[in-house]
């Protein structure tokens, strides 16, 4: 069972996302918690422990960035998928920078709700595709937020493969059965990757990667 975090100031969003989240189709999955800002939030994570939260990121009392970088310098941060809308997408990445996993729209089908969930409780980075092209716009406003967002060190046919299914959500575990190899292997391959990309994770490798057109 994934035990899920709901944070959003708006009572309307979680009872939908909740009842989404109770439905046939999302069989393993349980909101254990709501919280209506982000200090709820930092109040509830050690106590609740969940294996993942779903965060806001416009709220009042704490914002959802607020929250992620307090969780994020406390060390309790768990799995989190930022929920967004078209208009945040330089909340997002200052999100992603304090160590978000990914992000949704606050629109997004059952169907891309769960598997994001279980991608991102599972190890995995979500980059969604509707919104990729808006948060890169960005990035050349925000190359602090970045070690470097020069063209990359080359990677290997393999590596730029792997990299491709980790922008594809993929786990290392996922990735390892698709490959035919050792999970292991994947995992230094992916640390081979983020160390020639300069950056810290799977979700700003793929957001570099991007940007420079690697995948």
């Amino acid at each position: 069972m994934i035990r899920i975090l709901l944070v959003d100031d708006q009572t309307l969003v979680r009872q939908g996302i909740r009842s989404l989240l109770s439905l046939p189709e999302a069989n393993g999955l349980e909101v254990v918690a709501e919280a209506s800002d982000g200090q709820q939030a930092i109040e509830m994570v050690p106590e609740i422990k969940p294996d993942l939260v779903l965060m806001d990121m416009r709220m009042p009392v704490m914002s959802g960035l607020e929250a992620l970088q307090t969780l994020s310098r406390l060390g309790q941060l768990p799995p989190t998928i930022i929920l967004t809308t078209f208009d945040d997408d330089q909340l997002v990445l200052a999100g992603i920078k304090a160590g978000a996993r990914g992000y949704l729209l606050k629109d997004v089908s059952l169907e891309h709700l769960v598997g994001a969930i279980r991608t991102v409780a599972g190890g995995g980075s979500l980059v969604q595709p509707a919104v990729t092209q808006k948060l890169l716009s960005g990035l050349e406003h925000m190359q602090t937020e970045f070690a470097s967002l020069d063209r990359p060190d080359p990677l290997t046919e393999r590596e730029t493969e792997i990299l491709r299914l980790m922008a594809g959500g993929y786990s290392n575990k996922e990735i390892a059965n698709t490959l035919g190899v050792a999970e292991g292997t994947i995992k230094n391959h992916v640390s081979n990757i983020l160390s020639k990309l300069g950056v810290r994770d799977r979700t700003r490798a793929v957001l570099k990667a991007l940007e420079a057109k690697l995948v």
